[in-house]
């Protein structure tokens, strides 16, 4: 399926204040999700229609009294919260969406023949295979669409604003809004509106997907560095998120060394820890300028690397030189929310960014003597020991319910009602009458 075209240059200046990174790129063959999309039964033309309509602008010398305005004002009031995923891709049951579409007529009587709205995923690339070409740069794809009246509709001013509901479920495997260093992914709600007089209305409110994985049991990891005995136990929770700290304890064993009556031993002098953001996406080309990337179905697999935050460290851990010798400690790392950062994503588009946390620790070789211990004497060996984990940046999960998690009892769930409380003073009889409803009236309660 040929890329959409996007009515407005949505091309991004390079920021200024961006932090060095690595970036490579390569030619690759384009995924087939990022041709086709996520797209629930829209035609190519439809969807070029709806973009071409985006790209109209008025000029100053077309602003006459001659132009006709819009008979119907176009606004949307969303009754649920926020789209947040709970769980993985592979897991999320999805989240509920509601709103009412608000029509408010600005002339005694309008009109509409039919009104539509699309549910559209957006992907843009800052580094299209052509710099000039918006079907390179942007692909417009609807995951669903709604139709609110198939008949022609007449709104009267006098009645004022009237309001159209709609509804959704939002499936759980889309990946959430992102905003990369060279790729974005974005969702808004499209309506189109057409009048009996041929004027089209067009109204566009922007959503924000987000997902949040559930925390779970800390993860224990161990890195050995040959040939030195020396070993590392690091402890991580599960998932962080964009802002605020999170705890690392970090313990070294076999830094000790017994050599007869002398030691040799490892002394710690420096920590470092920084947390890279890798990002990589494919970006789609056209079939205009399918040929710069060797034909149809192939692209350009760009990567960027940058650091999100942090720190180096200098005193804070205790060591033990008794036996083996170990080095404990524990000390919080944080991701700089100056920096941006996107939480982790991997789309069927190629946009797919992830987390490496990085530990350096610099120690230095020293040597005593049995006779005294304390006066360890520096032998001017040293070695820098590097090691990385994987970390899960997610949204906060607040209270971590899901849509269906929240639903209310069904009906024959509910016991019977009022219940009957048995006591020495109650009994229960059963009526042997013709008809309960015609004699209620001449029952009587007997002590």
């Amino acid at each position: 399926m040929p890329s959409k075209i996007f009515g407005v240059d949505l091309r991004l200046p390079q920021p200024q204040n961006e932090r060095p990174g690595k970036t490579t790129s390569s030619a690759t063959n384009s995924p087939a999700s990022s041709r086709r999309g996520l797209k629930l039964g829209s035609s190519d033309k439809k969807n070029k229609e709806r973009s071409l309509s985006k790209d109209r602008k008025i000029g100053p010398s077309q602003l006459s009294p001659s132009i006709q305005p819009k008979s119907v004002k176009l606004g949307m009031y969303m009754e649920s919260p926020p789209t947040l995923f709970i769980g993985a891709p592979s897991q999320s049951s999805g989240v509920l969406m509601s709103g009412r579409l608000q029509v408010t007529p600005n002339v005694p009587e309008a009109t509409l023949n039919s009104v539509t709205m699309y549910l559209e995923c957006t992907t843009t690339t800052k580094r299209p295979v052509s710099d000039r070409c918006r079907e390179c740069q942007t692909q417009i794809n609807d995951l669903y669409e709604w139709h609110f009246f198939t008949q022609p509709k007449t709104f009267k001013a006098q009645n004022g604003m009237q309001e159209l509901p709609f509804s959704h479920l939002i499936p759980g495997h889309l990946p959430a809004t992102t905003h990369g260093q060279i790729g974005s992914l974005d969702y808004s709600l499209h309506v189109k509106a057409k009048a009996a007089d041929g004027q089209e209305i067009e109204f566009r409110r922007e959503l924000k997907f987000q997902r949040a994985l559930l925390p779970g049991n800390e993860k224990n990891s161990v890195r050995i560095f040959p040939p030195t005995t020396l070993a590392l136990h690091v402890t991580l929770p599960s998932v962080i998120h964009p802002i605020g700290e999170f705890p690392i304890q970090c313990r070294m064993t076999g830094i000790t060394t017994q050599k007869g009556n002398d030691t040799a031993r490892w002394r710690l002098r420096k920590l470092l820890w920084r947390i890279e953001e890798f990002e990589s996406m494919v970006s789609p080309a056209c079939s205009k300028h399918a040929s710069k990337v060797g034909g149809e179905g192939k692209g350009i697999s760009h990567e960027n690397t940058r650091e999100v935050g942090m720190d180096e460290l200098k005193q804070g851990w205790k060591t033990d030189f008794d036996g083996e010798g170990s080095i404990e400690g524990e000390f919080n790392a944080a991701i700089d929310a100056s920096a941006k950062p996107q939480c982790d994503v991997n789309a069927q588009n190629g946009l797919r960014i992830s987390h490496t946390l990085i530990i350096e620790l610099v120690i230095a070789e020293e040597w005593a003597t049995g006779k005294k211990p304390g006066a360890a004497t520096p032998t001017g060996a040293a070695r820098v020991l590097r090691t990385q984990f994987n970390l899960n940046v997610t949204e906060r999960a607040g209270m971590g319910l899901s849509w269906d998690d929240e639903q209310p009892p069904m009906y024959e769930d509910v016991p019977v009602s009022p219940p009957h409380y048995q006591g020495e003073h109650t009994t229960m009889t059963d009526y042997e009458g013709d008809d309960l409803h015609e004699d209620v009236e001449h029952l009587v309660l007997t002590p």
